[in-house]
């Protein structure tokens, strides 16, 4: 800085380097205040090029790093049990094709003049992969008096368009024709549906030995929270969910539940041959 002489008292004159410096300090303050008032993912990356490195003096980047890390892993680590909570009963397969076993579940609406009187709302099917391969909504032969809809998630508006209950029907026998069967208290559903299956082709989670509960069935919530770690219907029950709940039940013990249906079927057979001996014993003896 110089000193530039004339009448008028004394004037300053700067160069241009000082001009430059001064410049560039207030620059590099300016960008120290931006950085700090900055997103701290910000900050460290501007750290590690080589900006703001006096951020250092009040917060390491070890310990900027540890704190951000240490935050988003928490966090990831919550994020990451709930999504594995819900999506548990996800379908691993976009196969969507009509499986040997298919799982059903049905949501009822109450009819009648008391609605006390259950009626088919809507019916899922779902095949073993978990994949939807049938899903509708059924307007009942009789009229609607209580939709359920805390528990069966059916409203009005859901009916409006619905399937007549006759088609519905035709449609679900279709595809249950010659399959295993697997859902929870099916006998309830095949009411609904004024349909039946055959008894040997049936896998129903309420009645199945090893899931039951000193010979009591369990609510199909708790056979999914024990078995499946699962957690289901816990507001509006989800005729998918439920559906794929008792088909991964099925899935999980299928190979001892298939050799006990096989050992049943052939204890019955041997009971069917030996009725007709007995029988011929008797008339021989009556003649």
């Amino acid at each position: 800085m110089g000193r530039s002489p004339g009448n008028g008292g004394p004037s300053f004159r700067f160069n241009q380097a000082e001009i430059e410096t001064s410049e560039a300090s207030h620059l590099k303050n300016s960008r120290l205040k931006n950085l700090k008032q900055l997103n701290p993912n910000w900050a460290q990356l501007c750290q590690k090029l080589g900006y703001g490195s006096e951020l250092s003096s009040k917060k390491s980047g070890k310990e900027i790093q540890e704190t951000i890390l240490g935050k988003r892993k928490e966090r990831s680590d919550k994020d990451e049990a709930n999504e594995n909570e819900m999506n548990a009963l996800t379908p691993t397969s976009s196969d969507s094709s009509i499986t040997d076993a298919i799982a059903m579940d049905c949501e009822m609406v109450g009819v009648s003049p008391l609605g006390n009187k259950s009626a088919l709302g809507r019916v899922t099917l779902v095949n073993t992969w978990g994949n939807v391969i049938y899903d509708e909504h059924v307007r009942p032969v009789e009229h609607v008096v209580d939709f359920r809809t805390k528990i069966s998630g059916i409203r009005p508006r859901d009916l409006k368009k619905a399937k007549d209950f006759r088609v519905v029907q035709k449609e679900v026998a279709e595809l249950l024709k010659g399959k295993i069967l697997v859902g929870h208290a099916l006998r309830n559903d095949l009411k609904a549906l004024l349909l039946s299956h055959p008894k040997k082709d049936i896998r129903d989670t309420a009645e199945y030995q090893p899931f039951l509960k000193e010979g009591r069935s369990k609510a199909l919530r708790h056979l999914a929270a024990e078995v499946l770690s699962v957690k289901i219907q816990s507001g509006e029950h989800c005729p998918i969910e439920d559906a794929r709940a008792a088909m991964m039940l099925y899935m999980k013990k299928k190979r001892e539940w298939e050799k006990n249906v096989k050992d049943i079927v052939k204890m019955k057979l041997k009971q069917k041959k030996r009725k007709p001996k007995k029988r011929k014993k008797e008339g021989s003896l009556a003649s």
